[in-house]
């Protein structure tokens, strides 16, 4: 029956799920939020049943789901939208599950049951479904669901045998009545993941994002929370899908139930059709509660991706990328100059962008011939790659493998390769599309031609780094006759791994036009991400600070640039850009032989700074300041034994009050002593006229304080002058 049965307890690092396994029904989850040491045994989980459930079962019989199931149906009287919906032959396909088995298993060493397996069958529809639900390290919840055509035989289209169709297989969550309001993001070129903040919507809404790629206007994450969120405190329950293809976030706020969250894979029509015994195996939905505030969700993701096998935790190398020095105006001689004065002040990886390739002048032709252009290179890469490592550091060369421009040779051998029906290509003279279309990568002969040409400069020219572009949208992407982004999204992620499979050194970086395809999918396969086009510290600082909510600040490329920033026209001091760029796995973007005899020795100190404090910025645990000014900025990056702290205060515009607020630093021990350092390699921080007593001993040998007052208190900032930035070192006495 319904809501009866015998109890599964899942508990990991701060969280714990309750779910209530009935016999022959889908599981439903009676709680999900912090683990405050509920005994598993099913004399207290009884108590839980009694608290919770709106009724007195078996005795009430209610119109509407007491609980909605981990795959919600309108057959458990579930009014919102479906966890699955699909149709044979024509006909709706309603599952009602002839057969549920549950399985409890505790995940990577842990003694605690950290999983359940649902295995679930309706022999009468002929679909099977195997769902997972997983607490990963961190606590970071996560769901995993395959759904299966188990028919004998294929019919025609009206057969009761004809191919199952899937129009969506989606994943949720329940939350409190409590989780009052909700929050996910917006943006555009170059101004990624901007803050939507409103009540909580009634009924069953969703938000979709039809890119073809994650995109720069994705919803990326649905944040309920208790109220506006808070950095600090605060309960939050969160969703991210971790696909780069696109996407239907989902709320369904009804009366009857408690509020659902979740997200799913928006398939296109037909997209998936199953014949007996074919599967479909929908993307990854990831599920982050916590009780301190946005950090804590945040903190879920990060310990979860760190400890995936193929995270890279050795020192991230500081990059210098070509595009915005020298564009598609390619030398030899420029570039070497340009490596010589990289090295010179310390950079460790050195990436050629766009405009090397077989006839690339500008953004209309060339995308598919990955073979160097002998006008450009009459002596090829191979010296410019031989120098660079010879002075030390890294070579890195751009790639758009999953495009092509008409104007290519490999589009006018094999034009059948591009994803799009016949009749779009070309597509009609009044859209742009960067003059370019998607080669199908799921064609095996388009995909070995890509594999192919880029495995064999990576071996020729030992290259240790790619930057991964993407750079339209995928749109109306046929594939032999049918919808093909999915296969073509799975094709991508395939060519990652095949490439750092063939070359375990190798380290690619995914961009998009920036941070349009940032997500928890190709953060599995890439080992960076760009976080935006823009250079310009002003946005910079608010699109770091959203994009790690789910991505660890060691995998999020931010640049110094020139100044005035190219997307803004922006100008801003290098203190402030390098400041800024120090929140995640920096490098310059920047023609950087045009700086001065100055800045070239100011760049050489950030360099140095950088190297030295990255220890701690790119392994510890992300933090921000719950300030209530507006133009503040306080972000910082606390060690996991407590013992050393980094945090930049940056402003944005003009202060608010006379009387600037004080930044207290969580995450110390309160019983030990630390020295405050103000570190102004870069150059002077500038303030108004009131300087805080502290600071003098900051700029000297160091403020000595105890982690009590640095946590409890807090420093005295002081009134800086818009666009300034201050970088405060903390250690352990």
């Amino acid at each position: 029956m319904f809501d009866q049965g015998p109890h599964a307890v899942l508990r990991r690092d701060g969280v714990c799920i309750v779910l209530k396994t009935p016999t022959d029904e889908m599981p439903q989850v009676e709680y999900w939020g912090a683990d405050f040491g509920l005994s598993p045994d099913e004399a207290a989980l009884t108590q839980l049943d009694a608290m919770t459930l709106r009724i007195t079962p078996p005795n009430e019989k209610p119109d509407a789901a007491l609980r909605p199931s981990l795959l919600p149906q309108g057959a458990e009287a579930f009014a919102g939208r479906p966890g699955l919906e699909a149709y044979r032959g024509g006909r709706p396909v309603f599952v009602r599950w002839t057969s549920v088995t549950t399985f409890l298993a505790a995940e990577d060493r842990e003694t605690e049951a950290t999983a359940i397996t649902v295995a679930a069958e309706d022999s009468v529809n002929k679909v099977r479904l195997n769902l997972k639900l997983s607490l990963k390290k961190g606590g970071l919840a996560m769901v995993e669901q395959t759904v299966s055509n188990i028919d004998g035989a294929n019919g025609g289209e009206n057969s009761e045998n004809a191919p199952l169709t899937v129009n969506w297989l989606e994943s949720t969550m329940p939350m409190p009545r409590r989780a009052d309001t909700l929050t996910q993001f917006t943006g555009r070129w170059p101004l990624e993941k901007q803050l939507r903040t409103a009540a909580m919507p009634s009924g069953s809404v969703t938000r979709e994002c039809r890119h073809g790629k994650t995109s720069h206007e994705s919803p990326w994450m649905f944040i309920a929370s208790d109220g506006e969120p808070k950095w600090a405190s605060g309960e939050v329950w969160a969703c991210h899908l971790a696909w780069s293809g696109n996407q239907t976030y989902r709320i369904d706020n009804l009366p009857p139930h408690e509020t659902l969250i979740g997200a799913g894979e928006l398939l296109g029509p037909g997209e998936i059709q199953l014949a007996a015994g074919e599967s479909y195996e929908a993307p990854q939905v990831c599920f982050s509660y916590s009780a301190t505030g946005l950090d804590g969700m945040a903190a879920r993701f990060h310990t979860w991706l760190r400890s995936l096998p193929k995270h890279v935790s050795s020192p991230r190398p500081f990059t210098i990328n070509t595009w915005e020095a020298v564009y598609f105006n390619h030398d030899e001689a420029t570039l070497i100059k340009l490596a010589d004065r990289a090295a010179s002040i310390g950079v460790e990886r050195f990436v050629l962008d766009d405009g090397w390739f077989h006839e690339r002048r500008d953004d209309t032709r060339g995308l598919g011939d990955w073979v160097v252009d002998p006008e450009v290179w009459p002596n090829g890469l191979d010296n410019l790659a031989k120098h660079v490592h010879d002075l030390g550091m890294q070579f890195g060369l751009w790639f758009e493998p999953e495009m092509v421009n008409l104007d290519s040779d490999c589009a006018r051998e094999h034009s059948d390769w591009i994803l799009a029906a016949p009749e779009a290509v070309p597509y009609r003279e009044d859209v742009s599309y960067r003059t370019q279309y998607v080669l199908d990568l799921a064609n095996p002969e388009a995909y070995a031609h890509v594999r192919g040409q880029m495995a064999a400069l990576v071996e020729q020219l030992g290259i240790d780094y790619i930057k991964w572009d993407h750079n339209r949208d995928v749109t109306e992407p046929v594939h032999n006759g049918r919808y093909g982004l999915h296969e073509q999204t799975e094709a991508c992620y395939r060519l990652f791994d095949d490439l750092k499979s063939q070359f375990p050194k190798l380290e690619i970086e995914s961009c998009s036009s920036g941070g349009a395809r940032t997500d928890a999918g190709i953060l599995q396969h890439a080992d960076r991400i760009w976080g935006s086009d823009s250079n310009d510290p002003r946005d910079r600082v608010d699109i770091q600070r959203y994009t790690e909510l789910v991505v660890p600040p060691e995998m999020i490329g931010a640049h110094v640039g020139p100044s005035p920033a190219h997307s803004t026209w922006r100008a801003t001091e290098l203190s402030y850009r390098a400041a800024i760029s120090l929140e995640g796995c920096s490098g310059f973007e920047w023609n950087i032989l045009e700086c001065s005899d100055d800045e070239v020795e100011q760049l050489r100190a950030f360099v140095s700074l950088y190297k030295e404090l990255r220890g701690v910025l790119h392994h510890g645990t992300v933090m921000h300041a719950d300030f209530k000014d507006p133009a503040l900025r306080g972000r910082g990056v606390v060690s996991d034994d407590g013992k050393r702290a980094v945090w930049v205060v940056a402003t944005v515009t003009n202060l608010r009050d006379v009387l600037t607020e004080r930044l207290r630093m969580p995450g110390l021990d309160p019983s030990r002593m630390y020295r405050v350092r103000l570190r102004e390699e870069v150059g002077e921080v500038r303030w108004g006229w009131n300087t805080p007593q502290w600071i003098s001993a900051a700029q000297m040998d160091g403020f000595k304080v105890s982690g009590q007052l640095l946590g409890e208190v807090g420093l005295q900032m002081p009134p800086l002058w818009p666009l300034e930035a201050i970088v405060l070192e903390v250690e352990a006495l």
